[in-house]
């Protein structure tokens, strides 16, 4: 049986995200196997409440997102507790989690913020915005960090820094994309500034000021990506390399987003094969180098996790 999950949980990386399967080749098989376990249970929570298989169309789910979301709590709580139930993406999570040692808490407040979608939430401040992005992001850092065997809470916090980076650089790329299933993450106030009327997002006529909206979003995740890159140094080795290759690989998202500008959005934004490659190569460098540099502290005027 362990097998065939573990077969799955590869399979489900590897479709589901290049940038994050690319970067977990370079971790040791054991860190790997943990992450990768992980990883399926996420992708099978967003999957769920989006009503979709490895982030695109092809799946329907029984019930409303709000029944779902009840359901995925449920199977979540039972794979704590008892055997998990008949699905793989839980008993994945269930032998990463009691093998990790992973809180409870952590996975409830990352489907907390499936419940802000399915809520319809919307963001008046970019505050508002980096509590969501903690829950659906920064807690999986939290936990990819303790899958990596490091749960001091200065490490804590540069692995949730980065998994918010991650998500405002997500949030920028699929803006338009979002604004079509009615889903708008962008501060209110900002898009009132730029004049951009919250339900037009995915006009194309607002391109422009879109394009404004989201170079300030980049510019918010910036700090985050930073504080997160001071934090390799507390990782094993080989973790340090994966975790710099995806910042590098991810932040470049976020920067051909902002080069293009009003374009942004012609094409969904990747990362080639080569491009990852060549990150991995200067993200092993910097690793090396960051060994022989003093630990900072972390940034006081940062949003820090609650939890």
């Amino acid at each position: 049986m362990t097998d065939s999950i573990h077969r799955h949980a590869g399979l489900t990386i590897a479709a589901g995200s290049s940038s994050f399967a690319a970067a977990a080749r370079l971790l040791d098989p054991a860190t790997r196997r943990n992450a990768v376990l992980l990883y399926t249970w996420c992708r099978h929570c967003d999957d769920v409440i989006d009503g979709q298989f490895l982030g695109g169309p092809g799946r329907a789910y029984a019930g409303s997102p709000a029944d779902r979301l009840a359901r995925l709590e449920e199977q979540t709580r039972r794979a704590y507790v008892g055997p998990p139930p008949d699905d793989p993406a839980f008993q994945a999570f269930s032998e990463v989690s009691r093998g990790v040692g992973l809180p409870m808490s952590y996975p409830l407040e990352h489907l907390a913020g499936y419940r802000m979608d399915v809520e319809g939430r919307s963001y008046g401040t970019l505050d508002d915005l980096l509590l969501y992005c903690w829950r659906v992001a920064g807690v999986v850092g939290v936990m990819m960090s303790m899958t990596m065997g490091r749960r001091q809470s200065q490490t804590l916090d540069r692995a949730a820094d980065l998994g918010i980076a991650f998500q405002l650089t997500n949030i920028a790329r699929d803006v338009v994309e979002d604004a079509l299933t009615g889903r708008v993450y962008l501060p209110r106030l900002w898009l009132e500034d730029a004049g951009i009327p919250a339900d037009r997002l995915a006009d194309p006529a607002y391109r422009e000021p879109l394009a404004g909206v989201v170079a300030r979003l980049l510019d918010a995740a910036e700090p985050y990506y930073a504080s997160a890159r001071l934090g390799l140094s507390h990782l094993p080795l080989r973790s340090a390399w994966a975790i710099g290759t995806a910042l590098d690989v991810y932040r470049a998202i976020g920067v051909k987003v902002r080069r293009r500008g009003a374009a942004a959005w012609d094409e969904r934004v990747r990362t080639s094969g080569p491009e990852k490659i060549g990150h991995a190569a200067s993200a092993g460098v910097g690793v090396l180098v960051s060994r022989h540099r003093g630990s900072a502290l972390r940034d006081p005027t940062l949003w820090t996790r609650p939890v």
